[in-house]
């Protein structure tokens, strides 16, 4: 669908009106690039490194007509989340990674997506949109990529000149026929200081993380009693999630800049957590801290489970 009165330049700058700091645009086209995108995505899916997450697996994900079948662009967006508040040292300090800190990412970004979203559907009749923030089956950093937001990190995760990796990621689907932006090149160079960092050699080979080995994927989403021995003997006192990669990453360290805002902010108790009484966490004080926290799909048990293994590794 084409229409005179709805531009990219003009979903642009509505966009950074709402606070985004970065938007492109891909058209919903599947040409050699993205074949070569679903392939790696097939082949990463069939050595097991998605573990048992399981919705990795949608076939939605290798084919954007499946998640809206009349599909023409992808208006893709990104918000910068990064304070500069550092981890604690201290044994007994827990950490928790640097995206949920503050409120619920997926709130956040939500209401703006929703607010442009509306926006393009009221300049004409007849255009459709639907978006998501890492709710549906999009394969939502290639399709960054490609609208020339960033490129893909050795480490899996996208990176932008202007924020580093701290950014989390939003796209709207529509029907419309937009003028594209060309993909991102790749800056990692020879840079490995992400493989090297990380304890637990999660990154298998540049651009290939297993999580099978990686900390983020078992403090959040492993939902047994015990934590594997080669990840519990190596937590360096992580218990939500892991930024080693990132923290190591020259685009990071050189190109990161405090979000403006507010409500990435980070919450008081999130910042400083004793493992000690993350260990004996209650069901009321999870309940009362992480009420608004992306943090909240991290249930109890797991919250005391991570803690307890990072102070038997500690004692």
């Amino acid at each position: 669908m084409k229409i005179a009165n709805i531009s990219s330049i003009d979903i642009k700058q509505k966009a950074r009106e709402l606070g985004f700091n970065r938007v492109g645009i891909a058209a919903a086209i599947q040409d050699s690039a993205l074949t070569e995108a679903d392939r790696r995505l097939q082949a990463w899916l069939d050595r097991g490194f998605h573990a048992d997450m399981d919705w990795m697996q949608n076939p939605k994900r290798q084919d954007i007509t499946q998640v809206m079948p009349d599909v023409r662009s992808l208006v893709c967006l990104a918000l910068n989340y990064y304070t500069p508040h550092q981890h604690s040292n201290d044994p007994d300090v827990a950490k928790i990674s640097r995206y949920g800190w503050g409120r619920d990412y997926h709130r956040v970004l939500g209401k703006k997506l929703k607010a442009l979203s509306q926006w393009l559907e009221d300049r004409a009749d007849g255009v459709r949109t639907r978006f998501y923030v890492d709710t549906g089956p999009i394969a939502e950093k290639t399709w960054a990529e490609r609208a020339g937001i960033g490129w893909i990190g050795k480490h899996g995760n996208l990176i932008t000149r202007d924020y580093g990796s701290w950014v989390f990621l939003g796209e709207i689907l529509t029907n419309l026929e937009l003028e594209p932006d060309r993909p991102h090149a790749q800056h990692c160079g020879t840079c490995t200081r992400c493989i090297e960092a990380c304890p637990t050699g999660a990154i298998a080979q540049p651009f290939v993380v297993d999580a099978n080995r990686c900390i983020a994927y078992h403090t959040i989403e492993n939902k047994a009693e015990t934590l594997p021995a080669t990840i519990s003997h190596n937590l360096h006192n992580w218990v939500a999630g892991c930024d080693i990669c990132q923290d190591v990453c020259p685009w990071n360290q050189r190109f990161a800049q405090e979000t403006d805002v507010a409500d990435f902010q980070p919450y008081p108790h999130n910042l400083a957590p004793q493992v000690s009484e993350l260990a004996e966490l209650s069901d009321r004080d999870w309940d009362r801290n992480f009420t608004g926290s992306a943090l909240r799909r991290i249930k109890p048990a797991r919250w005391r489970r991570n803690a307890k293994a990072i102070a038997d590794m500690n004692s």
